[in-house]
């Protein structure tokens, strides 16, 4: 995520300022087991895009998946010093709980760890490996209030635990670091799974918002536009509009001015339902995924929209490719690449609308 100074003139905002927005691009764990080739292509896009940071998951399950005195640090200092050949910053993504660590009753990566100390140590000993290198901002954790990153169920006093004492372990080692929440999930209460606002409520009750310096979100609007006003509040307005909002959460526990970090944002164009094209006869129960056009559209105006809101600190793209055609699932088309490596028109979209910040700065 490149940090760039600009001039915003947008009617929702009180007035033109100036101030710094860091954007990036999200890889989630794929680009440790790249090739060197895929991994140079990759970052290359992210620095073809003018974006300056990366997001890319340290998973503690890689890492020390064969025991608590094997690391294999080597997958992840690739990508380290592939991103510092570009002058790209880095922003890991702590999560993912290996065999040994996990509770009895909890078969995968995605369980919270038993014992919130050991996870604690692994945090530690990465800060110490990469504060040399460049890397003193870390996301604790991937959408901790889903069922599908938190098992068996999420829970918000295990989650500030372990966010409690991560930042104590990393602050002991680096006194420059900076951390982030991690990027809640936006969705209701139901099955297992806890709304952002009432899940950053109980963590925040408990102190977890005192111990970080950002708040990661991932507000997912598609089909709908970032700049949208809508009577039911797109994920992107639950950010600060209306009772319940993570501000409103923020404010009354003491941290009103804390940012907010979008650490995953994008749109889908292909999937098992209905596809829209943005228009309101477009739009059905059934929609899963948008068209590429759409996509596009969403991208520049993630850009323009975060670019306007004081309260967004940084925004990054989900995802830089498709993993595959498999419609079954509309996880495969995220990226602003399809799987054969061509470029989605959002790809330019999201190039032009960064270019456009550029333009703008005084």
């Amino acid at each position: 995520m490149v940090v760039l100074n600009f001039v915003i003139d947008n009617s929702r905002a009180t007035g033109p300022a100036t101030r710094s927005l860091k954007l990036g691009v999200s890889y989630g764990d794929r680009l440790v087991w790249m090739s060197d080739a895929e991994l140079a292509a990759a970052l290359d896009d992210a620095v073809t895009l003018g974006t300056g940071w990366i997001r890319a998951d340290l998973s503690w399950n890689n890492i020390q998946h064969e025991g608590p005195s094997v690391r294999k640090w080597k997958l992840f200092d690739r990508v380290v010093a592939a991103a510092r050949e570009r002058h790209l910053k880095i922003l890991p993504v702590l999560a993912y709980t290996p065999p040994w660590a996990r509770p009895a009753n909890c078969d995968s990566p995605s369980c919270g760890p038993a014992r919130p100390a050991e996870f604690a140590a692994f945090a530690r000993e990465a800060a110490t490996r990469y504060a040399a290198k460049g890397i003193h901002t870390w996301e604790i954790w991937n959408e901790p209030n889903l069922a599908t990153f938190w098992l068996p169920k999420p829970a918000p006093a295990e989650y500030n635990a372990l966010l409690q004492a991560t930042a104590k372990a990393i602050r002991k080692v680096d006194s420059a670091a900076k951390l982030v929440l991690g990027g809640l999930a936006s969705l209701s209460t139901r099955d297992h799974n806890i709304a952002q606002s009432e899940f950053l409520d109980q963590v925040s009750a408990l102190g977890g918002n005192r111990v970080v310096d950002a708040i990661g979100y991932h507000p997912y609007t598609y089909p709908y536009l970032c700049s949208a006003r809508t009577t039911f509040r797109t994920p992107w307005e639950w950010m600060d509009h209306g009772p319940g909002s993570l501000r409103g959460v923020l404010r009354a526990h003491g941290t009103a001015e804390m940012p907010i970090w979008v650490t995953e944002i994008g749109a889908p164009t292909g999937g098992p339902g209905g596809v829209s094209d943005g228009t309101l006869a477009s739009i059905k129960s059934g929609t899963t995924h948008v068209t590429e056009h759409r996509q596009a559209q969403i991208a520049a105006d993630a850009v323009r929209t975060a670019a306007a809101d004081p309260n967004v600190a940084a925004l990054v793209w989900y995802a830089d490719r498709d993993p595959s055609t498999d419609r079954s699932s509309n996880e495969n088309f995220y990226g602003l690449r399809r799987a054969d490596g061509s470029a989605k028109p959002a790809f330019a979209a999201f190039r032009a609308a960064i270019s456009g910040l550029r333009a703008e700065r005084p």
